[in-house]
């Protein structure tokens, strides 16, 4: 299997991202293991540098800036603004990696959200080839998240469910 040549966040304003993304995304660069474009995307109008800015705040307050590994992935941040219910934000999505036809999807969105956003991957051709990590929890129960499995692959895959 080729690895992937972008990594999409959804959520990158929200906790998780703060608490555990960027840290981890920051280890990743310094250990020269991820050289790839890393788009962010979620809905707070906010721009690329301010986004910029709230990882240099993660990274700070959870595992401390190494300079040289931050400035490398500020320069690797992209940002997407959008609705995860609009067309438009998964066309955005489309045109930001660039050449990349394996992105990584991670959904650190509210598990309420995965099939939407599932489904707008899906319609704007963004997951032909590409991957969808879905961050735990899947569902409130496992009754919720047996019913979450066949819809998301279904609707990456093409199929109708």
């Amino acid at each position: 299997m080729s690895h992937s040549d972008a990594i999409v966040f959804f959520g990158a304003i929200g906790d998780l991202a703060y608490k555990q993304i960027f840290p981890a995304l920051q280890a990743l660069v310094k250990r020269h293991t991820l050289d790839i474009p890393i788009i962010g995307v979620a809905k707070a109008g906010w721009t690329l540098d301010q986004l910029r800015v709230r990882a240099r705040q993660s990274v700070a307050q959870h595992c401390g800036v190494d300079k040289g590994a931050f400035a490398k992935l500020s320069a690797l941040l992209q940002y997407v603004d959008g609705d995860y219910r609009e067309p438009g934000t998964y066309t955005q999505l489309r045109k930001r990696p660039g050449r990349a036809l394996r992105p990584l999807h991670y959904l650190a969105i509210p598990p309420s959200m995965f099939a939407t956003v599932a489904d707008g991957l899906a319609q704007a051709e963004c997951a032909a080839e590409a991957r969808v990590v879905v961050q735990k929890p899947f569902g409130r129960d496992p009754k919720s998240a047996r019913e979450l499995k066949p819809r998301t692959n279904s609707r990456l895959s093409g199929d109708d469910p």
